[in-house]
């Protein structure tokens, strides 16, 4: 199955995407469902006036520009529900992400919701690789994860997590171009004074991306990972 093919390189704020991209975007979205399994449905179509073409709701068909204007590697996915809560809503697979001088890799990732996966793309350039460059002197080359779409509640709760709606991703580890491995687990409070700033720099400016993010000081459930969720509150421990 193709990636999305949207061109590289910067798109100013505010400029309109044109008609083509989005008949592109309904394309390749209407093809994935058509080849997928189970019970789906694709993003929401809305008619263009001026071409009568139709195309994925406005609010997706701009986040996925955005992603492709990150050159991130990335397939939509078809809406699917679950039930219980559960549902892939608005969605893509995200397959690699642009740092600034090289692509990087991420691991174990099912569906997350587009929203979540640009600001992922996001933090992974500007808080995690330059981080990784100014203080531990290599460029990033994949970041690790426990996963993201995931039908249940939060931990002790009858609540559902972000997981359940893909909304969330479970970062447990960074891979450096020198070969080194930072982990959550074993460098937050045991690795060298280098790791364990970097580890706090990238926490921290993960909280100016994402709504909700959870790290080792939160409780014993994290030791081992960050979790950054796109929620339309802000919390950050």
């Amino acid at each position: 199955m193709q990636t999305w093919p949207f061109p590289s390189g910067p798109r100013q704020s505010g400029t309109p995407l044109s008609s083509p991209r989005l008949a592109l975007a309904a394309l390749l979205s209407f093809a994935l469902a058509a080849c997928s399994s189970g019970p789906v449905t694709a993003p929401a179509p809305t008619r263009t006036a001026a071409t009568g073409n139709w195309s994925p709701a406005p609010a997706y068909g701009q986040c996925m520009a955005d992603l492709g204007a990150k050159e991130a590697n990335f397939k939509p996915l078809p809406d699917q529900y679950f039930g219980a809560g559960c549902s892939t809503i608005q969605t893509v697979r995200l397959l690699s992400m642009r740092g600034d001088y090289s692509a990087l890799g991420v691991t174990n990732l099912g569906p997350v919701t587009c929203q979540l996966a640009d600001a992922f793309a996001s933090w992974a350039r500007y808080g995690v690789d330059r981080a990784a460059r100014q203080i531990l002197g290599s460029q990033l080359v994949r970041i690790e994860t426990m996963g993201s779409y995931n039908c249940r509640n939060v931990a002790g709760t009858d609540h559902r997590s972000g997981h359940a709606t893909g909304s969330a991703i479970d970062v447990s580890g960074f891979v450096l171009a020198d070969g080194r491995r930072i982990t959550v687990l074993g460098d937050w409070s045991a690795g060298t004074p280098e790791e364990r700033e970097f580890l706090r720099v990238i926490h921290t400016s993960a909280c100016k991306r994402f709504g909700m993010v959870l790290g080792p000081d939160y409780n014993a459930d994290h030791r081992n990972h960050f979790h950054v969720e796109a929620v339309n509150s802000h919390f950050c421990r």
